[in-house]
């Protein structure tokens, strides 16, 4: 862990998840001896971290989460759908993180519901969305995942599927435009509230990665 955090330089919480991770059900965390009254076998176990990002120890409760989120879902198919944005944006999402994460939330919220209710469409839908802040090196790359249903309540209180017959849920070279327009939107409007300006040269790149 030494050596990667040498190279790679997370930020502090990182550093104590990572930490966690490595001493969990080892001698640093100390622990107890269960012997059997039977035969006096004994055995040592060493105690958890119980940190919410250890495989060790939230495996179980990840089943959990994970059977209770199956029971809430209707008989219908889903897609998911990833909305993030460029690096260049990190130091950004770092220090104003909730405004930041607002913007994401509510640009991608406001682009997948403007399609659900499209005059072809007309539909109330539903999403879940948990967001995520690190890429699978760890480092950060704050992006959102959205479960979306493949359709949605008409007006009149009946369920109707995406038109895309299960193909696709939305087209997703539309879809990349408008959520890139809505974040664009939000994202300098919170810059001018705040007092603060991005280059143009900067304002361009945004503008060809968001989507």
């Amino acid at each position: 862990m030494e050596s990667f955090c040498a190279n790679k330089q997370p930020i502090g919480y990182h550093k104590k998840v990572l930490n966690a991770i490595s001493i969990c059900r080892t001698a640093q965390l100390g622990g107890h001896v269960d012997a059997c009254d039977s035969c006096s076998h004994t055995r040592i176990s060493y105690n958890s971290c119980r940190n919410r990002h250890c495989p060790k120890c939230q495996s179980t409760e990840r089943e959990k989460w994970i059977i209770a989120r199956k029971e809430d879902l209707l008989p219908v198919s889903y897609y998911h759908v990833v909305f993030t944005i460029p690096e260049q944006l990190n130091q950004h999402c770092l220090q104003h993180p909730k405004a930041m994460y607002n913007i994401l939330f509510d640009a991608a919220k406001e682009t997948l519901f403007a399609f659900a209710a499209d005059k072809k469409t007309w539909v109330h839908h539903g999403i879940y969305c948990p967001t995520a802040h690190l890429g699978a090196n760890l480092t950060l790359h704050p992006h959102l995942h959205c479960i979306v249903p493949g359709g949605g309540i008409t007006t009149a209180g009946q369920w109707k599927a995406t038109r895309s017959k299960g193909d696709f849920l939305f087209p997703i070279k539309q879809m990349s435009t408008v959520f890139k327009n809505k974040f664009m939107h939000k994202y300098r409007q919170w810059l001018h509230e705040n007092n603060m300006q991005i280059t143009n040269k900067l304002r361009q790149l945004l503008y060809q990665k968001i989507g």
